[in-house]
C-alpha cells in the first residue's frame, strides 16, 4: 500500500513506553522499599517534540491499571513469551520487541506477578545488549529488583529508571529510530491488551479507551514517517496505516457545558463532554487489525 502523508495534531498523543515504565501509582501497603524510596509517583505522562511540534504523551500505565480495575484476571495468554527474546536478530526486531515486553513488565507487575516480572525484566535485558544500551538493564538493576519483589511501587520505579536509561542513551547518540520503535512496541502490546480485555469485560471506559488511539495512531505514523523508506519500515508503517483507516471511521463529540464555582469550597467543576461513536463492528476490526500487526513483531 502506497503511503498517504497527512498533518496530525490532537489531544491524545503517542503512548511512551519511557513515560509508562517510569510512573506508578498505588500505594505499598507498608511494605519496606530495600533498596529505592519511590517518593514521587508520576502518571501523568511527558512531552515529546516530533518534528518541532510538541505533543503531551499519556503514561500507557494508566492502561494497565484499567486493565485491571475493570476486573479482568490476570492472563498469560495476552503476554509475549519471555523465552522467545532469543529469536529476534534484527535491531528492527529487537527495539519492537523491547517495547513489547516493556508493556508486558508492567502488566505483570501491576498484577503483583513477581516471578514472571523477573522473567520479563531478563528478556529485556537480553534485546537492550543486542541494541547496545546494556547500562540501562546491568546486574546493578536486575539486583535492586530481585530485592524489591512484593513491593510493586518499588518494581514499576527500578523498571522507569532503566527504559528512561534507555531512551535517553538513544536520543543522546542519535538512534531516535530505534527509539521510536520501542514505542511503537509498547503502544501495540498496550492497545492489544485493552482491545482483548474489551471482549471478556466490555466496558464503556475501556471503549473510550480504545476509541483514543485514534489520535495516538496518527501520531505514531508520523513519527516513523521519516523512516518509510527502509524495507523493515515500509511494511510496518503501511500495517499502522491500514489500521488507520479503520479508526477514521471513529467520530468524537465534544460539547461545551459551562463549569460550576463553589467560591466557598474554591473548586471549579468541569462539565463538558466528550462523546465517542465506535460500533463493535470498528472494535472488532481494530482487535483483529492490531492482533494481526503483533503476530507479525513477535513471531
Amino acid at each position: 500500500m502506497k503511503l498517504k502523508f497527512r498533518t496530525f495534531k490532537g489531544a491524545f498523543a503517542l503512548l511512551s513506553v519511557s513515560a509508562f515504565l517510569a510512573a506508578g501509582c498505588g500505594n505499598n501497603n507498608g511494605k519496606k522499599t530495600v533498596d529505592e524510596n519511590p517518593t514521587v509517583v508520576d502518571t501523568s505522562g511527558t512531552i515529546i517534540n516530533i518534528n518541532g511540534e510538541l505533543f503531551s504523551i499519556p503514561s500507557p500505565i494508566q492502561t494497565a491499571f484499567l486493565i485491571k480495575g475493570s476486573g479482568a484476571p490476570y492472563s498469560k495468554g495476552i503476554i509475549n513469551d519471555p523465552h522467545k527474546s532469543t529469536q529476534y536478530s534484527t535491531n528492527f526486531a529487537k527495539a519492537l520487541n523491547l517495547g513489547i515486553y516493556g508493556a508486558d513488565l508492567g502488566y505483570v507487575t501491576i498484577y503483583d506477578q513477581s516471578q514472571d516480572a523477573i522473567s520479563y525484566l531478563n528478556s529485556a535485558k537480553k534485546l537492550s545488549d543486542g541494541l547496545g544500551i546494556s547500562a540501562a538493564f546491568d546486574a546493578a538493576t536486575i539486583d535492586r529488583f530481585t530485592k524489591n519483589l512484593g513491593n510493586k511501587d518499588s518494581l514499576l520505579v527500578l523498571v522507569g529508571v532503566a527504559y528512561r536509561a534507555s531512551d535517553a542513551y538513544l536520543k543522546t547518540n542519535d538512534r531516535s529510530d530505534v527509539s521510536g520503535l520501542v514505542l511503537a512496541g509498547g503502544w501495540i502490546e498496550s492497545l492489544y491488551f485493552t482491545t482483548n480485555i474489551y471482549k471478556t469485560k466490555p466496558s464503556d471506559e475501556v471503549k473510550l479507551r480504545i476509541a483514543e488511539q485514534k489520535l495516538s495512531l496518527q501520531n505514531l505514523i508520523k513519527l516513523l514517517t521519516p523512516y518509510y523508506s527502509q524495507p523493515e519500515y515500509t511494511k510496518f508503517v503501511d500495517n499502522l496505516y491500514d489500521l488507520s483507516t479503520v479508526y477514521d471511521g471513529i467520530e468524537f463529540k465534544y460539547t461545551f457545558v459551562k463549569p460550576t464555582t463553589d467560591a466557598e469550597k474554591k473548586m471549579t467543576t468541569i462539565n463538558s463532554k466528550t462523546e465517542v461513536k465506535i460500533t463493535p463492528v470498528q472494535i472488532e476490526s481494530i482487535a483483529q487489525k492490531i492482533k494481526d500487526i503483533r503476530s507479525q513483531i513477535v513471531g
